[in-house]
């Protein structure tokens, strides 16, 4: 077990290093009528990410198909779609999902 604790906490273990600090902002929440035990939601998105002295901002909007299963609310499908005419600034996109 100490073995894998040192590895994650190395430099080449398969995460960010240094790490990024982030803020997921979610609003506008819309729920369409159910269809069929479907529900279809949006919801527009910010993600401000700072890192190694950069401060990035990703926006946009994401999609949930949920679905009711033995009375639990599930999500089937998600989506994110990004407002922005470039990612060429903003770097890596991964921390969004």
């Amino acid at each position: 077990m100490g073995a894998c604790v040192e590895r994650l906490n190395s430099r080449k273990a398969h995460r960010e290093y240094p790490h990024s600090n982030l803020r997921h902002l979610v609003s506008n929440v819309r729920l369409d009528s159910p269809d069929g035990g479907k529900l279809s939601v949006r919801a527009s998105l910010a993600v401000y990410r700072s890192r190694a002295g950069r401060d990035m901002c990703y926006f946009g909007r994401h999609r949930y198909l949920l679905v009711i299963i033995d009375r639990k609310l599930l999500i089937r499908s998600k989506r994110v779609e990004l407002d922005m005419t470039t990612l060429r600034s903003t770097g890596d996109v991964g921390v969004i999902l």
